[in-house]
Formats: C-alpha cells, structure tokens, sequence
C-alpha cells in the first residue's frame, strides 16, 4: 500500500510540474522581430505582404495601423501606393487592395513575405512567376467572399479589400510555407535616448504641391501622424489615426520605363536618408542589408525605436518644380 500511495505522490507531482511549465510556456514572451515589441504570440509566422491604394478614392484605408512596417512608394504619374507588412499583428481586412509593381514585389520577397495584392499588367504577372514569388492575387480570386470582398460602399477598383483571416489557409493550400525563420532589427532599449537634432514636423513634397505627405510629432504619444493632402491619415471605420514610430525617408533613383510611366525604383544601391524617432532627426544613409532597408551611420545599423516602421521613397533628383523635397521644421522653437 505504501508503494502505490508513493506512485500516486510522484504522478501527481509529475502532472503539476508539466501544467507549470505549460503554463510557463503559454505565457513566454518574445520579441517581436520587425517591432522590438514584447508579445506572448508566434513570433514564427510568415509576415504578410498587401499592396494598399492611395489614390483619393481610396482613402481613408483599412488595416495600415497594424502594419509593422509601411512601404510608401511613387507608381505612375503622381500617385503613391503602400506595400504594408504584417507579421507581429493581424488585422481583420485591409484595403483596397491594388496591382502589383516590381520593386514592391522584390521588397515582399527579400522581407521573406507572402505577396498580396490585386490585379497587374501582363508583364508584371510574368515577372512575378519568373522571380518565384509567392503571391495570391486578388484577381483570382475577385469577390469570392473568402479572401476578397468587394465593397458596396466605393466604386471599382477601389472596393477590394483582403480578408486577412482567410490568407493562411488559402496560402498553404497553394503549397506556400506561412512560417519563417525571421532576423530581427536592430532595436534600442525602450528607454535609450535618440539621437539627432529637434525636428517635430516633416513635408514631403513629391510634385511641387500635389501629392504633400506630412508627419507631425505627438509629444503625449511620442509618435509622428502622418497627414496626406491635408487631411489626417486614419482607419475608415474606428477613425483611429496613424501613428508611427520610426519614420525613413530615402532617396533613390526613380526611372520611368513605358508609355505608361511606370516606374524602375532603385532598392538595392542606398544612399542618402532620414531617420525621424520620439520627435528627432538624424541625418543618415540608407542601405539594403540582406534585403532589408535600414538607416546606416558610419558603417553602423542605426537602431530603431521598438514600434512600426514607415519607409518613404522619395526621388534622388526630384521634379523640376520642386525646390524642396524633403522639408523639416522644428515648430516647437
């Protein structure tokens, strides 16, 4: 009797010990790698890719305030599109989703992203088969009520918004891995001080007035907000604003390559940039390190503050009609 009161002992030691250490488990946190930010969530999942539209039409969007990280980038004539990274957070829906571009595809693939996006001209189809590139394109799956919803409440091609719950499962039916083994960024400590001089407000001005891009300083929340065209940049449905941790603004070669003006941007050779953090700039260089675009100062990765990431590509030689592309003020003074 003594032996079986002492094997009942040691099961029910056994079992606590393992409740603990998957209690333990469960509540382990990491670090997530394109914020810094703590998080108890998978820190393995494959980041999500998703082409989002600028155009007037298509504003405000869905979804970008839970982005990492956010491409801004020229396409043809005068317009910006966004190329938003999810990996740390998924939203609900993004959109509207819209076609593809090369350089931003090239961008999804070297970040290890899966690469969605709505609709592209027939080379560019081609090219995204030829780099291997995986992808689910809205137009495969246009309105299907699973991945793709069209909206009622915008005209086409406007109205396409990515149900992000649905990506894994369509994705790994298509074959496509949505693990991956990420190399974090470089962060400093939440409480490390920044570098560089004052500069609370920022002017982007990419065609001498049309569009502006403006990022403003949030003292209480020390984070910029970021205003196009006058107007602030928020969630359609919360109207909650964007707010952004570490701004890179980097020059790049911009080519026009068809009838079309579709654009060539250069996202490989660096050059010069600025990194705006907790209300200050430093003036730095950009380059591509193993695919990634980070802010460089002196042969040494430039540390970002833990938070999102918004990256704007601005023009090496801007327009003719624009004497300052990149405008910085301190307001505060």
């Amino acid at each position: 009797m003594r032996k079986i009161g002492i094997s009942i002992l040691s099961l029910v030691m056994l079992i606590s010990v393992g409740c603990a250490q998957q209690e333990e488990s469960a509540d382990e946190v990491n670090i997530a790698p394109f914020t810094g930010e703590e998080t108890t969530g998978d820190i393995t999942n494959r980041p999500v890719a998703v082409m989002v539209s600028n155009q007037t039409q298509a504003r405000p969007q869905t979804g970008l305030s839970k982005a990492d990280i956010v491409f801004e980038m020229l396409t043809e004539g005068n317009v910006t599109r966004f190329m938003a990274i999810y990996q740390s957070e998924d939203p609900d829906v993004v959109g509207p989703v819209r076609s593809a571009r090369e350089y931003f595809f090239d961008l999804a693939k070297d970040y290890d992203a899966l690469y969605a996006y709505h609709g592209a001209a027939n080379f560019v189809n081609d090219l995204i088969q030829e780099k291997d590139i995986d992808h689910l394109n809205g137009a495969d799956h246009d309105d299907d009520g699973q991945l793709f919803v069209r909206e009622a409440f915008r005209k086409t091609p406007h109205n396409s918004y990515l149900q992000f719950g649905a990506v894994k499962g369509v994705a790994e039916d298509k074959g496509y891995d949505m693990e991956a083994d990420i190399t974090p960024f470089t962060f400093l400590d939440k409480e490390e001080e920044v570098e560089g001089e004052e500069a609370d407000y920022v002017k982007v001005d990419y065609y001498g007035g049309n569009p502006i891009v403006e990022y403003e300083y949030d003292t209480t929340l020390d984070q910029y907000i970021r205003f196009n065209d006058g107007e602030q940049t928020v969630e359609l449905e919360s109207e909650k604003p964007i707010m952004i941790d570490n701004l890179l603004i980097v020059e790049a070669d911009h080519d026009v390559i068809d009838d079309e003006l579709r654009r060539s941007i250069d996202i490989y050779s660096g050059g010069k940039a600025y990194l705006f953090q907790r209300g200050k700039v430093q003036y730095v260089d950009w380059e591509n390190v193993d695919g990634k675009i980070v802010p460089v100062q002196d042969g040494e990765v430039v540390p970002f503050v833990p938070g999102n990431t918004w990256i704007n590509f601005v023009q090496t030689e801007p327009e003719s009609d624009v004497t300052e592309q990149v405008q910085i003020e301190n307001k505060e003074k």
